[in-house]
């Protein structure tokens, strides 16, 4: 059986999503020659192009769906703090924004541990939190990153209270507005297992994606997450095995 179906089963999703596995960061998977090269299976550029693939086989299977029903405002959560949740998401809002001719924004509504202006090399002046406290079009709190279609909405300014800001009747004003002025929206929210900021920023949108960290999440823990979001009717699009690493060489293992 296909590595690529194996999350599927420490799940036991009763409907199967579309699943990849995105390897494990370059540094942190393979030991250096002092020229960036691996040693053993591959370097890091290989590692580099097979998760770019593998996000690709996302982006193909869940946003570009030559259907009207497909999802236009996708949530992205870990099961657990750490997954790697917030890097996945923004990959796969480039890649996403790197075929298509249409637009894409980026929401960072993980207000616990925010990473996207770091990500994409921008500031975090005026973001999410602003747009919810403040008047003005949303575009006017969103930044344009690389490519030259793809936003971010940034988390904006935090206060001890900032996540009861997702609960209120203006997040959801601001989605619909977003809804009218890009044609995909991501949002990166806090681990599924640790806060209800997900729960409520999931009703939202068309859809979530759950991200799993290889060797670490749980499969109780992830059952329990999936049976969560299917008791709210809340439709689970795809899942990602973060952080594998190979056991095998990595020819050898996509020919599995």
């Amino acid at each position: 059986m296909s590595k690529n179906f194996e999350l599927m089963q420490q799940a036991e999703m009763e409907r199967q999503p579309q699943t990849v596995v995105i390897p494990v960061d370059p540094p942190r998977l393979l030991s250096t020659n002092g020229n960036g090269l691996g040693n053993g299976h591959g370097n890091g550029l290989d590692l580099d192009r097979f998760a770019r693939e593998e996000t690709l086989k996302l982006v193909q299977r869940v946003f570009l769906l030559q259907s009207a029903e497909a999802p236009r405002v996708v949530m992205f959560a870990g099961v657990d703090p750490g997954s790697g949740c917030s890097r996945i998401c923004a990959q796969t809002a480039e890649v996403l924004a790197a075929n298509i001719t249409g637009t894409v924004c980026v929401v960072d509504a993980n207000l616990r541990t925010p990473s996207m202006p770091e990500y994409f090399g921008v500031t975090n002046h005026r973001g999410l939190t602003d747009s919810l406290l403040q008047d003005g079009p949303v575009r006017s709190f969103a930044k344009q990153v690389r490519p030259n279609n793809l936003w971010l909405l940034s988390c904006g300014a935090l206060a001890a209270d900032s996540a009861n800001l997702l609960r209120t009747e203006k997040l959801n004003a601001r989605l619909r507005e977003l809804r009218q002025e890009f044609d995909f929206i991501l949002m990166d929210v806090p681990a599924l297992n640790h806060y209800a900021d997900a729960a409520a920023v999931a009703k939202l949108c068309d859809g979530i994606i759950m991200v799993l960290e290889a060797n670490s999440t749980r499969r109780e823990a992830a059952r329990k997450m999936t049976e969560s979001l299917q008791a709210t009717n809340t439709p689970i699009l795809g899942a990602v095995l973060n952080k594998r690493t190979f056991p095998v060489p990595e020819k050898l293992y996509r020919r599995l």
